[in-house]
């Protein structure tokens, strides 16, 4: 593998990374720390696009977790920009919460179910059947089909919940449309974030618990990868894919001395 230039700007992933199930994982105060006293550019990224950067940055500090809110990187933010970029001003019907709906407004879209634009689908608890029968209309007749992410379970203290990337199916297979998803794995979504800090893919890293999200995305990405195995992985696991992360380490705690 040829040698990469050294590491200036690191990406990590949050559930699984630095938390677990609403708990801190050990080492990712220290690690956060470490990259705040270092200056180097960074960014906590999520593809859970229910809260907004504000949100999550309340969230974190009460488990401990100083991380500023322009450090903070969502799929809905994700989303914002390339609709922005896209479709200045354009219209959208949204299924979601704040997290997606504040995103979409602060780039000036109008949110509406009379002709938009777009369908945006993103993050919920309360996916209705009125609403998912509405977007297949729209969708049907002529609106373009957004995904914020592609996860299709997430985590609760319950067990695995459906999430996005499920619901979208549903969606796909009532309209034969597939939408366009804009968080991780595409790359889209890190390349978008490292505009955000102004770093550069050659000089960063992508730390993550999942291969077919986070480590896929940094390796499209063209940045370094590590995987950690306190979330969803197993060292099993990763013998099962295509492609293997630049390191493989146990847990956050591994990386702090690298920043």
């Amino acid at each position: 593998m040829a040698e990469r230039k050294p590491i200036e700007s690191w990406l990590t992933d949050m559930d699984g990374v630095l938390i677990h199930e609403g708990v801190p994982i050990p080492g990712a105060a220290e690690f956060i720390k470490r990259l705040r006293d270092s200056g180097r550019p960074f960014l906590v990224l999520t593809n859970n696009s229910i809260y907004t950067p504000r949100d999550l940055q309340a969230r974190l500090a009460r488990m401990g977790l100083d991380v500023p809110v322009e450090n903070i990187w969502t799929s809905a933010l994700a989303t914002a920009k390339f609709l922005e970029d896209q479709r200045p001003g354009g219209t959208a019907y949204v299924i979601g919460e704040a997290g997606l709906t504040t995103a979409l407004h602060d780039i000036g879209y109008i949110l509406t179910d009379h002709e938009p634009d777009y369908v945006v689908l993103g993050e919920t608890r309360t996916y209705s059947f009125e609403a998912l029968t509405r977007a297949i209309r729209l969708i049907n007749g002529g609106a373009r089909f957004i995904c914020t992410n592609p996860d299709e379970t997430g985590p609760s203290t319950e067990g695995p919940l459906p999430a996005t990337g499920a619901v979208a199916a549903l969606i796909t297979k009532a309209t034969g449309k597939d939408p366009y998803f804009a968080g991780k794995p595409n790359p889209l979504m890190m390349r978008t974030g490292l505009n955000a800090i102004g770093a550069h893919s050659e000089t960063s890293a992508m730390i993550g618990d999942r291969m077919d999200t986070d480590v896929l995305a940094g390796l499209e990405a063209g940045m370094e990868t590590f995987l950690v195995l306190t979330g969803v992985t197993t060292p099993a696991d990763v013998d099962r894919y295509p492609f293997r992360p630049s390191t493989v380490v146990d847990s956050i705690a591994d990386l702090v001395d690298r920043v």
